[in-house]
């Protein structure tokens, strides 16, 4: 069924996002995810790049077999802090469209969700499209090339 059901998944989440984790947790473990739990454990307030940069980490090592998921109030958060990290892609989605070109033209390897801006059944189906989506190559393969080179050196 899954495309990606190879891929190890990281997981993280600020206080904002605890709940969400758990439940997308729960769903991707039912699915036979291996899913590896960067925290929080609970919904005591927690620095959310300290939690977003661990997931990150884990992906940037090793982004052939990993992916993230990473949840804070909006999803802006998580988003700034994982694109630090080389090798990372991570896209903010609110709904599955957005998921979709995120991984189709992107090659998005990190979903980050606002727990505040999408419901909790809208989360799991922009995971599930995330997740099912294969990246196209193609064309989408240039801008990918370009961010690789270093785009600092690129700008005129």
């Amino acid at each position: 069924m899954n495309a990606l059901k190879k891929m190890d998944l990281v997981l993280a989440a600020d206080h904002a996002g605890f709940e969400l984790k758990e439940k997308i947790k729960e769903s991707l473990l039912l699915q036979g995810f291996t899913v590896d739990d960067c925290g929080v454990n609970s919904v005591a307030a927690a620095n959310w790049a300290e939690f977003g940069a661990a997931a990150a980490a884990k992906v940037s090592a090793d982004p052939q077999h990993k992916m993230g998921i990473l949840v804070c109030g909006s999803g802006i958060g998580m988003s700034i802090v994982a694109n630090k990290f080389r090798n990372v892609r991570a896209a903010l989605c609110h709904d599955e469209n957005a998921a979709l070109l995120a991984r189709s033209h992107n090659d998005a390897n990190v979903l980050a969700l606002g727990a505040r801006v999408v419901d909790s059944a809208t989360a799991l189906k922009i995971v599930a499209v995330f997740l099912q989506t294969a990246f196209a190559g193609g064309r989408h393969q240039v801008r990918l090339d370009y961010l690789r080179d270093g785009v600092e050196n690129k700008i005129h």
